[in-house]
């Protein structure tokens, strides 16, 4: 999949596809004689993803439990995938941060949203945890790109209360 933003309603489209994908603080850069921020995100694959498995049937399995880890990951209907996929946003003219310590290099940190400010001069990256990124911007431009091939998870994200993530 390789998609471009250049109006709210593109951008709306890169961020549903993008809720929830998780990226390393490292797999982040803002690159300014280039006017771009780009990052390295791993993305669950939404627009491929089964419906959910109604309540009344087995529970997910805890971590370590691999009695039940392998039922689970053989039930066809719960198979999801991910994939990796770049971003890039282009005629960034200012990177922000809020609640990023950029020497955590091995944090990961999970995508809530992407989205155009008001008037239009800023695109805020919102993750859990309270972490944003606004990048002033002297027009609307994101690129995405899926790479390389998908993989097999049994983990579909669920959001308890708002912002935290269960299960992924």
């Amino acid at each position: 999949m390789k998609l471009k933003a250049r109006d709210r309603r593109d951008l709306a489209v890169l961020s549903a596809l993008l809720q929830d994908a998780l990226v390393a603080v490292r797999d982040m850069a803002w690159l300014p004689r280039e006017k771009r921020f780009v990052m390295v995100a791993n993305r669950f694959r939404w627009e491929a993803a089964p419906e959910p498995v109604p309540a009344s049937t087995e529970a997910e399995p805890g971590p370590g439990d691999a009695a039940a880890d392998a039922r689970f990951a053989q039930t066809p209907d719960r198979l999801y995938s991910r994939r990796f996929a770049g971003l890039c946003v282009e005629r960034v003219e200012q990177a922000q941060l809020r609640g990023l310590d950029l020497k955590q290099r091995d944090r990961f940190l999970a995508l809530l949203s992407l989205e155009l400010e008001a008037d239009g001069k800023a695109l805020r990256l919102t993750f859990a945890e309270g972490v944003e990124i606004r990048l002033k911007l002297a027009r609307l431009c994101v690129l995405m790109e899926d790479l390389g091939e998908s993989w097999p998870t049994q983990w579909r994200p669920s959001h308890l209360d708002g912002d935290h993530l269960d299960g992924d």
